[in-house]
């Protein structure tokens, strides 16, 4: 029997401790345990990675500190809309949804688009039917109403600026989870309530299968956080799996390659959360900063925030 492990992200950016509260660090670091034990929970117990992934993001989307579900910034029209993917690497199975509304958990949304139809990824109003359908769990307005949030929106509209999550200190703001069972499958899941005063229906990289989101047992796990338009470009989730799968690398090579030099290169900020089949963690990122944890089976827990 494999040994399980798990990591999980909380978006990354300008996260400098010089800005942070000691109350405010420690609020991130009891909801990122809070979130991470609850995927491992599952993993102890021999559940599976999908099914790990799903809760962990469920307690990150619960959270208002995050930028996904409850905590999901303000469009430009002053609506939260969401995104969400999620990928097992067993099958090679997903499911994605973009631009849905009023969803309490984008990401059980999208794991019941891969389970209950023939679909990989739904949009908008179609996947807002579909999510009645399978009896998704709708919350009003108010439950997604932050004020820090929609304070942001009110300043980015004065300088009429897409804001990527925080205003003042530039986070990019996703949650985001990867997992190993005890069975050996790996499984990958990405959540985000996108950009700030964003407009023309603008999605980013979360809910894209190989750009934000990838899983396969052959080589690897991950979920991505940072400037969407730059993952989409560079195909981020999937050149890490390519690049273990056709030159060899280990997931560490391959993590550096992508994040610290392709990416750099064309101006794209963030980082991500890897794992891959044998339980290496990686969780490298190109920013000032990353709310991160990880775990493995009889290791010690991790949580990071800065560099």
């Amino acid at each position: 029997m494999k040994k399980y492990a798990i990591a999980i992200h909380g978006g990354a950016g300008t996260i400098l401790q010089s800005t942070m509260s000691a109350e405010k660090e420690a609020a991130y670091k009891k909801a990122l345990e809070e979130a991470i034990v609850s995927g491992e929970n599952i993993l102890k117990a021999g559940g599976s990675s999908l099914d790990a992934v799903e809760s962990a993001i469920r307690s990150l989307e619960d959270c208002p500190l995050f930028n996904a579900g409850k905590g999901a910034v303000f469009t430009n029209e002053g609506k939260n809309e969401m995104d969400a993917s999620v990928m097992e690497g067993k099958t090679l199975m997903a499911g994605a949804v973009t631009g849905v509304k009023n969803i309490k958990n984008p990401i059980s949304l999208a794991k019941a688009v891969m389970q209950q139809s023939e679909h990989v990824f739904l949009s908008g109003e179609g996947a807002m039917e579909f999510a009645k359908k399978v009896n998704a769990k709708f919350e009003p307005d108010d439950y997604f109403f932050v004020q820090q949030r929609y304070d942001q929106l009110l300043q980015a509209k004065e300088t009429d600026t897409i804001v990527l999550d925080h205003t003042n200190e530039k986070k990019f703001g996703t949650v985001g989870c990867v997992a190993l069972d005890v069975e050996g499958n790996l499984a990958a899941g990405t959540s985000t309530g996108g950009m700030t005063n964003k407009k023309y229906g603008r999605v980013g990289d979360s809910p894209m299968i190989g750009a934000g989101t990838y899983a396969n047992n052959n080589t690897c796990a991950i979920s991505c956080t940072g400037h969407g338009e730059f993952f989409i470009r560079s195909v981020v989730a999937y050149d890490i799996s390519c690049l273990m799968e056709y030159k060899g690398l280990s997931l560490k090579e391959a993590c550096d390659i992508v994040v610290m030099k392709k990416l750099v290169k064309i101006g794209g900020e963030g980082g991500l959360i890897a794992l891959d089949s044998n339980g290496n963690i990686e969780l490298p990122f190109n920013s000032d900063g990353m709310y991160r944890a990880r775990k493995k089976q009889d290791e010690e827990l991790f949580i990071g925030i800065y560099k």
